[in-house]
């Protein structure tokens, strides 16, 4: 099912073509999609108390969209109820002047999980060739290049055992102003809005463009993206729990063999 929203390496991304408040592969509702969650959780357990046990290999989970999209919510729905010991969390923020004092996958590798963990990538090394080009931060002549060093970079991840999922979270100008709305309404949602969340709405066109360029430059058949329509959060939560369970029975980690336990008596 996951096909649904995967793009296709070396395919042309036309962002307007797809319906943000959408909900393709799911049969019903909200309630629909709720119903499935108690399964979808279970199934993620197992699967990633397996791959903790295996221990050889890793899945990186990387979320991007506009601001507001649900990338936060996304993190502590699909997440829940996991081994927290197994997942590792980064959320990307400003680069600090040490990050800017090294080149700009730096930071990203510090932060990939280790064998047998899910890393999730709030934010990532896309900032680097959205943000910076929308917000002429860096010239054309720095952030195209990035494209192919990071076509590179997960190429060799993908090399040594860390299988890639990338999510864009498609969200709508008008949903985005709703929950603008909602932030300054909600004392518990207010601390989350910031100024700079209008400089950066004010350019939406330039960052669809953008987003578009780095989807169709970068995704790839060991890292595909997956457009996933974000107006309704409970369609997003399930439809990000329907990629990486498919994602995590593609991988298929196993327990490892016990050791020879013959005549071992516990006293």
């Amino acid at each position: 099912m996951r096909d649904l929203w995967r793009v296709k390496p070396d395919s042309a991304v036309k962002l307007a073509a797809i319906d943000p408040g959408s909900t393709p592969g799911l049969k019903g509702d909200r309630d629909t999609a709720a119903a499935a969650r108690p399964a979808a959780m279970q199934t993620l357990a197992g699967l990633q108390d397996r791959l903790w046990a295996e221990a050889s290999r890793s899945l990186l989970v990387i979320l991007q969209g506009m601001d507001a999209a649900g990338k936060d919510s996304t993190v502590k729905h699909v997440f829940e109820g996991l081994n927290p010991e197994a997942i590792r969390p980064t959320e990307f923020k400003v680069p600090t002047s040490e990050e800017l004092a090294h080149d700009f996958l730096w930071r990203i590798h510090a932060a990939l999980p280790r064998r047998g963990q899910i890393g999730v990538f709030n934010r990532s090394q896309y900032e680097d060739v959205v943000a910076v080009r929308v917000r002429h931060d860096a010239p054309e002549s720095v952030w195209r290049p990035r494209f192919r060093s990071i076509a590179d970079f997960e190429r060799s991840l993908a090399h040594e055992g860390t299988t890639i999922v990338k999510c864009f979270l498609h969200l709508s100008k008008d949903e985005q102003k709703r929950r603008f709305e909602e932030r300054l309404r909600l004392p518990d949602k207010r601390w989350k809005f910031s100024p700079d969340d209008l400089v950066d709405r004010n350019l939406w066109d330039q960052y669809q463009r953008a987003y578009e360029d780095a989807l169709a430059a970068t995704s790839t058949d060991r890292a595909p993206w997956y457009i996933i329509p974000a107006d309704h959060k409970w369609y997003l939560h399930w439809a990000v729990d329907v990629v990486l369970v498919e994602t995590l029975q593609e991988m298929d980690p196993h327990y490892p063999k016990p050791p020879n336990l013959d005549g071992v008596v516990v006293t």
